[in-house]
């Protein structure tokens, strides 16, 4: 039987004040993973450099700080959940992945720490840090000129960013980035200038040291609901008529003579049971946002349903592979041209 508070509860957590969840790293599955990370940066032997960490609404750094911030949503499991269901993607879904980031996060406290940024070689390699930082960016899947570290394709959406990437990728232990990316030089130069520039900054102090934070989980006075309703899910973006592509996915493969013995089972319920999936993998290979991910996926799955369109149980693997390159060629029209129909 199911619990009669379960409701009651989700619904008390959504409409609670995010700073009155009582929210810290302390106790949590991020303490230690934070604690193999310190180890990590005290292997660099940078004398006079360490981060702080608070929790916030994104992983981020403010410029010119050495404050880490981590999501909010990663300090209690029902919160990771809440995340998932409302955006579709979680970053940090593990302690590898956790560490992915901080990494990353890291290689923005040593720029704005040092003024890398001011450099020329830093600037030669990586560009001017004063171009425009956007949130919609255009990337080339596997273009040699840069690392590949978050999804994505991260490196390319700003000079920062590049550099965050580079240095990651370099800070990862035991990772043989010289074999990795050998028929890369461009990425490759990039990746020794970081191994020549972190060897010089091991006794140098930093030209910035601030802890600011911005957005501390103790002082966001909005609930969960209303930070989620902020969030833009990409549905204006959602193209009509899709229907004819979404048919032949399913037409032949459903019709009676196909399979004539099997059961037929909804194309909506396969298409709802791809969506975690399809919104996490997706994001890694072309860089389409996963709130426009799970936002489309979910407008599938809606069609199919109001088409009425089913298929044979014994052909789903097939069928799946065939939405997943449908959703996929989607994804890069969109991330190139900015739609997801010609």
């Amino acid at each position: 039987m199911a619990d009669p508070q379960t409701g009651f509860q989700e619904a008390n957590l959504r409409t609670q004040r995010i700073r009155d969840l009582g929210l810290s790293i302390a106790g949590t599955r991020l303490e230690p993973v934070i604690a193999e990370f310190e180890a990590e940066v005290a292997a660099l032997e940078l004398a006079h450099l360490r981060p702080t960490f608070y929790l916030s609404t994104e992983w981020g750094v403010v410029f010119g700080s050495q404050s880490i911030a981590l999501p909010f949503y990663l300090a209690r499991p029902e919160l990771e959940a809440l995340q998932v269901e409302q955006v579709g993607h979680l970053e940090g879904a593990g302690k590898a992945e956790i560490l992915r980031y901080l990494r990353h996060e890291f290689g923005h406290v040593i720029n704005y720490a040092y003024h890398l940024y001011e450099e020329q070689e830093w600037v030669k390699l990586f560009g001017s840090i004063t171009q425009p930082y956007v949130e919609e960016y255009s990337p080339k899947p596997f273009s040699r000129r840069f690392v590949r570290h978050l999804p994505g394709w991260y490196a390319q959406k700003h000079p920062d960013e590049d550099w965050a990437e580079t240095f990651a990728v370099w800070m990862t232990p035991k990772r043989d980035w010289r074999k990795s990316y050998r028929t890369w030089p461009t990425a490759l130069a990039k990746l020794e200038y970081c191994e020549r520039v972190l060897h010089s900054l091991r006794d140098r102090p930093p030209i910035v040291m601030v802890q600011e934070r911005d957005q501390e989980v103790g002082e966001l006075a909005y609930s969960l609901q209303e930070y989620y309703s902020k969030l833009d899910g990409g549905e204006d973006a959602l193209p009509p008529g899709l229907e004819g592509a979404l048919t032949a996915i399913f037409e032949d493969i459903g019709a009676p003579e196909s399979s004539p013995e099997a059961a037929r089972k909804p194309a909506s319920a396969l298409v709802r049971s791809m969506e975690r999936e399809l919104v996490a993998n997706v994001y890694l290979w072309t860089g389409h946002f996963p709130e426009r991910t799970r936002a489309l996926v979910r407008h599938l799955a809606q069609r199919a349903e109001e088409l009425q369109q089913v298929y044979p149980a014994d052909r789903e693997h097939e069928l799946g592979i065939a939405i997943t390159t449908f959703v996929t060629a989607l994804a890069m029209n969109h991330v190139h041209r900015g739609t997801y129909l010609p």
